[in-house]
């Protein structure tokens, strides 16, 4: 019987990088529009990028798609998982796979290892796992994209108060689930260091929706 947990917990987590491994915004921006999204704008191969060069559709197409990869690799592939559910040890396979897919993104093995930032597919982890604290770091998104322009801010203070309002506010239990969100929080911003330099710089980007080569 623990042979077949085993097995099951190792193919749910291979099924979620091979699932977040794809590149949502590469095949649509080549597929239907015949360009490759990492070669404009930011050369960042995710929707905020899509959005820029290419514009609102393929953007939220994109978008949608990437959150979708998160929220189907724990709420679909955790399925395989033969724990009890709500235990703590299908918390934390939840976690793994979600992780997994995030890892599978930014490394996708479709593309050469070269992929987006992970901000949507962790978006769509967070839906599944923490839905609450996924409602608050929207808001809070939204609120500094709105007055700023700046998607990169609005992620990197959507992330910073990600554990704040997990421990905080929720008051989660799971300490599982509390290391999470301090992982993600520190993960997308270290993935935004460029951003964060060309903030301090004033030479961010603001959101455009135009095609226009670097």
């Amino acid at each position: 019987m623990q042979n077949i947990f085993e097995l099951n917990n190792v193919i749910a987590v291979l099924l979620a990088y091979f699932i977040g491994s794809i590149p949502s915004a590469i095949w649509v921006s080549k597929w239907f529009f015949g360009v490759d999204v990492r070669d404009y704008g930011s050369n960042n191969a995710g929707a905020t990028n899509t959005f820029r060069v290419i514009g609102r559709v393929a953007g939220f197409t994109v978008l949608f798609f990437d959150i979708l990869k998160g929220w189907v690799s724990v709420k679909i592939l955790t399925s395989l998982i033969l724990y009890e559910p709500q235990s703590s040890e299908f918390i934390n396979m939840q976690l793994v796979v979600g992780i997994t897919a995030v890892l599978g993104h930014v490394f996708p093995i479709y593309e050469k290892f070269q992929g987006g930032k992970g901000v949507a597919t962790l978006m769509g982890i967070i839906l599944a796992i923490n839905f609450s604290a996924a409602i608050g770091c929207v808001v809070i998104f939204l609120l500094i994209f709105i007055f700023t322009s700046y998607v990169s801010l609005g992620a990197i203070v959507a992330a910073i108060f990600f554990p704040i309002i997990t421990i905080f506010i929720i008051r989660v239990e799971s300490i599982s689930v509390v290391y999470f969100s301090i992982f993600i929080s520190i993960l997308v911003i270290l993935t935004h260091k460029p951003n964060i330099y060309r903030l301090l710089n004033k030479d961010e980007n603001k959101m455009k929706i135009k095609l226009k080569k670097n």
